[in-house]
């Protein structure tokens, strides 16, 4: 606590978390989903906290939202503040599960918010062990039914999703471009893919041998990143999920006259058989961190 002006001022460390998670996700709606709260409640605690230090924190400019002076020399310490609450929770309520645990994911899964998952998941269970590796579906399916690895962050289409599966969110696959040069039908498409082993590929290209468009895969990535950035840069025509669909990517015209692409499930699951304790702790904390609420809900 600090003493200003004869006042005791508490800052509370769900308001700091709170009004980081408003700067870091862009906004109110997005800070309440990754908070798992109401949009409500996190606009109380902002006002609350605000209140409590006796001036604003944000400034509301339109649709954006940015912090004050007196904010940004705050958020270090409030970085620390929630860190080390953080910390010293885990340490209470560490558990004495332990064993190693292999984890497999696709890209979909931002790194930076996995590793903190992962993080926080070692200081509740310090006694686990976790190896983790980042790969193409393909790879992470295999490696899962030959339990070189216990758990996979994985893509599944509606035929290959199996009732123990926990579906984090689902998405419609759609054809999109940043270039409408490739909508004349006397020019092979330039496809963008993944590569050889390449999830959308086999789901998508038949569409296209089906519809007698000739096409050439003209450009190969490993990454989500890699494959985004050929798009925008207007090299050719590729598939990603609706959710990327924004600023230069946009639905390819001639697309729309396809047949849909297949819905596709963000999925985790365990290599079958019986699953460690230690194993089970870690899909548990997944699930509460990457779950969609609307997979929640369905």
């Amino acid at each position: 606590m600090v003493w200003v002006y004869g006042f005791v001022m508490q800052l509370d460390v769900e308001s700091l978390r709170t009004l980081l998670a408003v700067l870091d996700h862009g906004g109110m709606t997005r800070a309440a989903e990754h908070l798992n709260l109401s949009q409500s409640a996190v606009s109380w605690k902002i006002k609350r906290l605000e209140e409590r230090v006796g001036r604003p924190l944000l400034i509301r400019d339109g649709h954006q939202i940015r912090p004050t002076r007196d904010t940004r020399a705050l958020l270090d310490d409030a970085r620390a503040l929630v860190e080390i609450h953080d910390r010293a929770s885990a340490r209470l309520v560490s558990t004495e599960l332990s064993g190693t645990v292999r984890l497999g994911s696709n890209e979909e899964v931002d790194p930076a918010t996995m590793a903190l998952l992962l993080g926080r998941f070692k200081h509740t269970h310090p006694r686990a062990s976790i190896e983790f590796l980042i790969d193409h579906t393909e790879h992470l399916v295999r490696d899962l039914e030959a339990a070189a690895i216990d758990i996979a962050i994985v893509q599944v289409a509606d035929a290959d999703l199996q009732p123990t599966d926990t579906v984090l969110w689902t998405d419609q696959l759609r054809w999109v471009t940043s270039c409408e040069c490739w909508s004349d039908p006397q020019v092979p498409v330039p496809l963008i893919t993944f590569g050889d082993h390449c999830f959308y590929r086999s789901l998508s290209e038949p569409f296209l041998v089906e519809a007698g468009i000739e096409h050439v895969v003209t450009y190969s990535a490993s990454s989500i990143a890699g494959v985004k950035a050929a798009i925008e840069a207007g090299l050719g025509v590729g598939v990603l999920g609706s959710r990327y669909i924004g600023g230069d990517i946009t639905p390819w015209d001639r697309g729309l006259s396809l047949p849909a692409l297949p819905v596709i499930h963000q999925i985790v699951r365990t290599v079958p058989g019986d699953t460690p304790d230690v194993a089970r702790a870690l899909v548990d904390a997944i699930a509460a961190e990457l779950l969609d609420p609307v997979a929640a809900g369905s």
